[in-house]
């Protein structure tokens, strides 16, 4: 007999405004129905939500990315956390596929705010009681919170797709664009069992002089990866000093597309061949020619069964070669 804190009848599961798409391949992938609620904007923006079930003692899973309109998404779900404890939820859960703001990690100049630490202080203090995302930009803002952080990888999802390519072995080179992101390259590089190579810059991602290549791309088939495409700089940029290197296939594979405007034209006159990303972030602005999603719901969905049925995370983190 299944106990009623492992039971799926005592957990609801809500879907807020910014990626409604993969909330509802949440649902179906944990066979829980998107409980039913009403957000609206009055003329001055104030927003107003109304929880129209009971949510009395339930576990609530709340899926909301806080991407652009980053404010508006993150208002939204601090109201929804304070309505579910005001109709006396039993926990309140976050699930958020890409958390904003996580990039503000620490003051990399004299007087800047660490705006992760303030958006995690204001999540617990709103009442939160637990909270699910994917990929963090910086692992350390997990430590941010007062509260258990789940932080998932698509790298596994990333290692799955390009096995199943055939993309494996010494003919590929897993490359890194920037310096500070070797350790994303090297976890997909042992999945693919392929070497690394770093693209790196005299100067600071603001300034960038031109970049060189420390590894060997020559004859060699490149996955780029990075965990947010957001402007298509960094990508297009790579993708060149890449192909000048003597690459001769070229693919860039990202955690979160937000695709800002103008992001598309760059990346469509980059010689990449395939951009992969994964439904994170439901964006309205022109996306690549060239893109290609993979969805991160079975994989959040996995975690949040877990989660609810105390079962451990943690084999989730990694991607398991089938035979």
């Amino acid at each position: 007999m299944v106990s009623l804190r492992t039971d799926k009848k005592q957990m609801k599961l809500f879907a807020l405004n910014s990626n409604y798409p993969m909330a509802e391949k949440i649902s179906q992938a944990i066979g829980v129905p998107l409980g039913k609620l009403s957000s609206r904007q009055f003329s001055d923006g104030e927003i107003q939500i109304n929880i129209e079930e009971s949510v009395r003692g339930f576990d609530i899973y709340i899926i909301q990315s806080t991407s652009f309109p980053v404010n508006n998404h993150l208002m939204e779900l601090l109201i929804m956390v304070d309505a579910c404890n005001r109709a006396s939820a039993n926990s309140v859960n976050l699930v958020i596929p890409y958390f904003g703001y996580a990039r503000q990690d620490r003051t990399a100049a004299p007087r800047e705010p660490i705006t992760a630490k303030l958006v995690a202080n204001m999540l617990v203090k709103a009442g939160v009681t637990r909270v699910l995302t994917l990929d963090l930009h910086a692992v350390q803002v997990q430590g941010f919170f007062d509260i258990p952080v789940d932080n998932l990888y698509t790298v596994p999802l990333f290692a799955e797709h390009y096995c199943k390519m055939g993309l494996t072995g010494e003919d590929v080179v897993v490359v890194s664009p920037k310096n500070s992101g070797v350790k994303r390259a090297r976890s997909l590089a042992e999945h693919l069992d392929a070497p690394i190579a770093i693209i790196d810059y005299a100067q600071d991602d603001s300034e960038r002089s031109e970049g060189y290549i420390i590894g060997d791309v020559a004859g060699k088939k490149a996955i780029l990866i990075d965990d947010i495409l957001n402007t298509g700089r960094t990508f297009s940029e790579a993708a060149k000093i890449v192909h000048d290197a003597g690459a001769v296939e070229i693919y860039a594979v990202s955690s979160h597309g937000l695709f800002v405007k103008g992001a598309a034209e760059k990346i469509d006159a980059a010689p990449i061949k395939e951009i992969l990303v994964t439904d994170s972030v439901a964006t309205k602005e022109k996306t690549p020619k060239n893109l290609k999603y993979i969805t991160a719901s079975e994989l959040m969905g996995d975690a949040i069964l877990r989660i609810h049925e105390r079962r451990p995370v943690s084999p989730l983190f990694s991607y398991q070669k089938k035979d």
